[in-house]
Protein backbone atom coordinates (compact mmCIF):
# COMPACT_ATOMS: atom_id res chain seq x y z
CA UNK A 1 0.00 0.00 0.00
CA UNK A 2 1.02 2.98 -0.63
CA UNK A 3 2.30 5.85 2.43
CA UNK A 4 0.53 9.24 2.18
CA UNK A 5 2.51 12.39 2.26
CA UNK A 6 2.81 13.93 5.49
CA UNK A 7 2.18 17.60 5.24
CA UNK A 8 2.51 20.64 7.30
CA UNK A 9 0.87 23.74 6.81
CA UNK A 10 2.76 26.42 8.37
CA UNK A 11 0.03 29.55 7.76
CA UNK A 12 -1.18 32.70 10.05
CA UNK A 13 -4.24 33.10 8.58
CA UNK A 14 -7.16 30.96 9.64
CA UNK A 15 -9.17 30.92 6.29
CA UNK A 16 -6.07 30.24 4.45
CA UNK A 17 -5.15 27.56 6.20
CA UNK A 18 -8.45 25.92 6.02
CA UNK A 19 -8.90 26.27 2.61
CA UNK A 20 -5.65 24.52 1.90
CA UNK A 21 -6.18 21.95 4.40
CA UNK A 22 -9.35 21.43 2.63
CA UNK A 23 -7.95 21.25 -1.16
CA UNK A 24 -5.26 19.13 0.17
CA UNK A 25 -7.39 16.38 2.42
CA UNK A 26 -9.54 15.71 -1.01
CA UNK A 27 -6.37 13.82 -2.24
CA UNK A 28 -5.78 10.42 -1.18
CA UNK A 29 -2.22 10.52 -1.43
CA UNK A 30 -2.08 13.39 1.44
CA UNK A 31 -2.24 13.48 5.14
CA UNK A 32 -2.29 16.80 7.08
CA UNK A 33 -0.48 16.18 9.96
CA UNK A 34 -0.12 19.52 11.54
CA UNK A 35 -1.01 23.23 11.44
CA UNK A 36 0.88 25.52 12.51
CA UNK A 37 0.51 29.65 12.75
CA UNK A 38 4.10 30.85 13.32
CA UNK A 39 7.85 29.81 11.87
CA UNK A 40 8.96 29.11 15.39
CA UNK A 41 5.87 26.27 15.71
CA UNK A 42 7.07 24.84 12.44
CA UNK A 43 10.38 24.15 13.31
CA UNK A 44 9.26 22.95 16.81
CA UNK A 45 6.79 20.62 15.46
CA UNK A 46 9.47 19.34 12.68
CA UNK A 47 11.53 18.69 15.12
CA UNK A 48 8.81 15.67 17.02
CA UNK A 49 8.34 14.38 13.58
CA UNK A 50 9.91 15.45 10.24
CA UNK A 51 6.92 15.45 7.81
CA UNK A 52 7.69 14.71 4.05
CA UNK A 53 6.62 18.83 3.13
CA UNK A 54 5.72 21.68 4.23
CA UNK A 55 3.46 24.67 2.83
CA UNK A 56 5.08 27.45 4.69
CA UNK A 57 3.59 31.10 4.31
CA UNK A 58 6.93 33.33 4.24
CA UNK A 59 4.77 36.18 6.36
CA UNK A 60 4.31 35.08 10.27
CA UNK A 61 4.60 36.44 13.45
CA UNK A 62 7.45 35.46 15.93
CA UNK A 63 9.64 34.03 13.22
CA UNK A 64 8.98 34.49 9.45
CA UNK A 65 8.71 31.73 7.18
CA UNK A 66 12.15 32.36 5.81
CA UNK A 67 13.89 32.10 8.76
CA UNK A 68 12.07 28.88 9.84
CA UNK A 69 12.97 27.41 6.68
CA UNK A 70 16.50 27.88 6.81
CA UNK A 71 16.66 26.39 10.31
CA UNK A 72 14.48 23.38 9.02
CA UNK A 73 16.54 22.58 6.19
CA UNK A 74 20.04 23.21 8.13
CA UNK A 75 18.64 20.17 10.32
CA UNK A 76 16.36 18.17 7.93
CA UNK A 77 17.20 18.59 4.23
CA UNK A 78 14.97 15.28 3.30
CA UNK A 79 11.91 17.66 3.90
CA UNK A 80 10.50 19.51 1.25
CA UNK A 81 9.37 23.06 1.14
CA UNK A 82 7.11 25.14 -0.76
CA UNK A 83 7.36 28.58 0.15
CA UNK A 84 3.37 30.58 -0.18
CA UNK A 85 4.18 34.12 -0.84
CA UNK A 86 2.99 37.61 -2.28
CA UNK A 87 6.25 38.74 -3.25
CA UNK A 88 7.23 38.86 -6.68
CA UNK A 89 10.48 40.37 -6.59
CA UNK A 90 13.78 38.94 -7.80
CA UNK A 91 15.62 39.66 -4.36
CA UNK A 92 12.66 37.54 -2.53
CA UNK A 93 12.61 34.87 -4.70
CA UNK A 94 16.62 34.60 -4.82
CA UNK A 95 16.70 34.86 -0.49
CA UNK A 96 13.64 32.42 -0.34
CA UNK A 97 15.80 29.27 -2.18
CA UNK A 98 19.01 30.19 -1.12
CA UNK A 99 17.29 29.64 2.75
CA UNK A 100 16.67 26.13 1.04
CA UNK A 101 12.84 26.47 -0.76
CA UNK A 102 12.34 23.83 -2.91
CA UNK A 103 9.36 25.69 -4.85
CA UNK A 104 8.18 29.19 -4.84
CA UNK A 105 4.42 29.75 -5.44
CA UNK A 106 2.24 32.58 -5.44
CA UNK A 107 -0.70 33.10 -3.06
CA UNK A 108 -3.10 33.85 -5.95
CA UNK A 109 -1.78 31.06 -7.96
CA UNK A 110 -4.50 28.56 -7.99
CA UNK A 111 -5.49 24.99 -7.00
CA UNK A 112 -3.88 23.06 -9.98
CA UNK A 113 -0.80 25.53 -9.71
CA UNK A 114 -0.81 23.85 -6.11
CA UNK A 115 -0.92 20.77 -6.62
CA UNK A 116 1.63 20.89 -9.63
CA UNK A 117 4.12 22.61 -7.23
CA UNK A 118 3.82 19.64 -5.01
CA UNK A 119 4.19 16.60 -7.23
CA UNK A 120 7.04 18.61 -8.94
CA UNK A 121 8.88 19.61 -5.51
CA UNK A 122 8.43 15.74 -4.59
CA UNK A 123 10.18 14.16 -7.51
CA UNK A 124 12.98 16.22 -6.53
CA UNK A 125 12.49 19.58 -8.79
CA UNK A 126 12.33 23.25 -8.32
CA UNK A 127 9.09 24.90 -9.06
CA UNK A 128 8.78 28.26 -9.54
CA UNK A 129 5.29 29.97 -10.05
CA UNK A 130 4.55 31.15 -13.04
CA UNK A 131 2.78 34.01 -11.86
CA UNK A 132 6.65 35.40 -11.09
CA UNK A 133 7.91 37.38 -14.11
CA UNK A 134 9.52 35.73 -16.71
CA UNK A 135 12.12 38.17 -16.34
CA UNK A 136 13.19 37.15 -12.99
CA UNK A 137 12.83 33.51 -13.44
CA UNK A 138 15.70 34.11 -15.98
CA UNK A 139 17.60 36.09 -13.87
CA UNK A 140 18.24 33.91 -10.93
CA UNK A 141 18.57 30.41 -13.37
CA UNK A 142 21.22 32.59 -15.13
CA UNK A 143 23.11 33.37 -12.03
CA UNK A 144 22.61 37.22 -12.24
CA UNK A 145 20.19 37.10 -9.09
CA UNK A 146 24.02 36.83 -7.22
CA UNK A 147 24.55 39.71 -8.36
CA UNK A 148 21.53 41.91 -7.05
CA UNK A 149 22.78 44.08 -4.39
CA UNK A 150 21.62 42.71 -1.05
CA UNK A 151 19.38 44.47 1.24
CA UNK A 152 20.83 45.47 4.68
CA UNK A 153 18.65 42.97 6.08
CA UNK A 154 21.33 40.60 4.65
CA UNK A 155 23.76 41.94 7.09
CA UNK A 156 21.76 40.57 10.16
CA UNK A 157 22.54 37.59 12.02
CA UNK A 158 19.14 34.85 12.25
CA UNK A 159 18.90 36.34 15.78
CA UNK A 160 18.83 40.03 15.07
CA UNK A 161 16.12 38.95 12.67
CA UNK A 162 13.88 37.29 15.01
CA UNK A 163 14.37 40.07 17.38
CA UNK A 164 13.87 43.09 14.49
CA UNK A 165 10.55 41.14 14.09
CA UNK A 166 9.30 40.81 17.80
CA UNK A 167 10.48 44.81 17.78
CA UNK A 168 7.89 45.25 15.02
CA UNK A 169 4.97 43.60 16.33
CA UNK A 170 5.23 45.66 19.65
CA UNK A 171 6.91 43.22 22.44
CA UNK A 172 9.04 45.33 24.86
CA UNK A 173 12.76 44.48 25.52
CA UNK A 174 11.70 42.24 28.69
CA UNK A 175 9.33 40.20 26.64
CA UNK A 176 11.09 39.72 24.02
CA UNK A 177 14.46 37.72 26.27
CA UNK A 178 11.47 35.58 27.59
CA UNK A 179 9.94 34.80 24.34
CA UNK A 180 13.34 33.77 22.62
CA UNK A 181 15.03 32.77 26.02
CA UNK A 182 17.84 34.88 26.10
CA UNK A 183 18.62 37.69 28.94
CA UNK A 184 17.41 40.86 28.68
CA UNK A 185 21.16 42.59 28.38
CA UNK A 186 21.51 40.32 24.98
CA UNK A 187 18.21 41.54 24.13
CA UNK A 188 19.14 45.38 24.69
CA UNK A 189 22.89 44.46 22.83
CA UNK A 190 20.80 42.76 19.89
CA UNK A 191 18.80 46.06 19.24
CA UNK A 192 21.80 48.32 19.63
CA UNK A 193 23.36 46.24 16.67
CA UNK A 194 20.08 46.41 14.69
CA UNK A 195 20.11 50.06 15.29
CA UNK A 196 24.06 50.38 14.06
CA UNK A 197 24.05 48.25 10.83
CA UNK A 198 20.58 49.73 9.71
CA UNK A 199 21.28 53.33 10.28
CA UNK A 200 18.01 53.59 12.13
CA UNK A 201 18.09 54.86 15.27
CA UNK A 202 14.16 54.24 17.83
CA UNK A 203 12.01 51.63 17.25
CA UNK A 204 9.27 53.26 15.15
CA UNK A 205 12.39 53.32 12.16
CA UNK A 206 12.55 49.50 12.98
CA UNK A 207 9.03 48.27 12.49
CA UNK A 208 8.41 50.70 9.69
CA UNK A 209 11.73 49.08 8.24
CA UNK A 210 10.60 45.23 9.11
CA UNK A 211 7.40 46.20 7.33
CA UNK A 212 9.01 47.39 4.34
CA UNK A 213 10.95 44.26 3.99
CA UNK A 214 8.12 42.20 4.45
CA UNK A 215 9.28 40.41 8.21
CA UNK A 216 5.72 41.77 9.41
CA UNK A 217 2.25 42.93 7.79
CA UNK A 218 1.14 46.37 7.71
Amino acid sequence: MKEKVRIVLAEDHTILREGLRALLSADPDFEIIAEVADGREAVRYVEKQVPDLILMDLSMPRMTGMDAIREIKKRYPQTKIIALTVHKTEEYLRTTLQAGADGYVLKDATHEELLMAIQNVLKGKTYLSPGVSGRVIEGYLEGKGSQIPKSRLGLLSQREREVLKLIAEGYKNKEIATDLCISLKTVEKHRANLMKKLDLHNAAALTAYAIEQGLVER
